[in-house]
């Protein structure tokens, strides 16, 4: 028999006539039901069941699982792209490279299509390059192999398969650094964003150029080459007094 509030714990103590009644009540229950009682001392109702025993106080809802982080909402985002605002501002502007950058610097150009080939060949001359072009990837690699060029310029379509199956491309990736750092590598094509250093990083270049944005492939070089030279060439020049060439 209950002797204690499953509320407030207070004791609780019954007559004799009190108890007989609760237990004829008891008796009287029918299965699944409760008798109501009313707490005397906090007025809470308690039910008993049949054994006279009393329903404990209702619990609290049991808090709901931890949600399973969502790998979507914890992946790292890259940059934006960079702002291209800058180009209106130089259109006007002579482009060329200042006097410290390197003498009568060589330039190859791949690309298949003889109007491209013209015009970054032109853009590159304009900013004191001597440029030259090969039809071939076995003839880039022959040439960059006897001659040392400072910038070369790929387009992505130059050899069927794109950059995953490209000889050359293959070839520059695998190149010692101890040359690779002297080449200003820049990628061309559909799938780039100009001056995104992140998609240049992932296809080890020093630059990507969309080729929408080709009418500006001058003023785009004017600005992202001489600023290589300025960022590293101060430690390039102390490799060579190194000896780390």
């Amino acid at each position: 028999m209950i002797s204690s509030c499953p509320h407030c714990q207070g004791a609780l103590k019954f007559n004799a006539a009190q108890l007989g009644k609760i237990e004829q009540a008891l008796k009287g229950l029918k299965p699944g039901q409760r008798l109501p009682l009313k707490c005397p001392h906090c007025t809470k109702p308690m039910n008993l069941d049949a054994a006279g025993n009393a329903e404990g106080p209702p619990k609290a809802a049991a808090a709901p699982p931890p949600k399973a982080p969502d790998p979507a909402a914890e992946e790292v985002k890259p940059p934006p792209p960079p702002n291209m605002d800058w180009l209106k501002s130089m259109k006007n502007e002579e482009m060329q490279f200042s006097d410290h950058a390197r003498d009568v610097p060589m330039a190859l150009v791949l690309h298949s299509d003889d109007n491209m080939r013209h015009l970054i060949k032109s853009s590159m001359e304009a900013l004191g390059y001597q440029a030259s072009s090969v039809n071939t990837p076995d003839e880039a690699i022959h040439e960059t192999q006897s001659v040392s060029y400072a910038c070369i310029v790929y387009h992505t379509g130059f050899e069927p398969g794109g950059l995953e199956k490209s000889i050359f491309h293959s070839y520059m990736r695998k190149m010692p650094m101890s040359r690779r750092r002297y080449i200003f590598y820049i990628l061309i094509g559909p799938e780039f964003i100009s001056l995104y250093d992140i998609q240049a990083l992932g296809n080890s270049a020093n630059l990507v150029v969309s080729e929408k944005d080709m009418k500006d492939f001058q003023p785009i070089l004017h600005k992202a080459i001489p600023y290589y030279e300025q960022l590293f060439g101060p430690l390039l020049e102390e490799l060579a007094n190194y000896g780390k060439k």
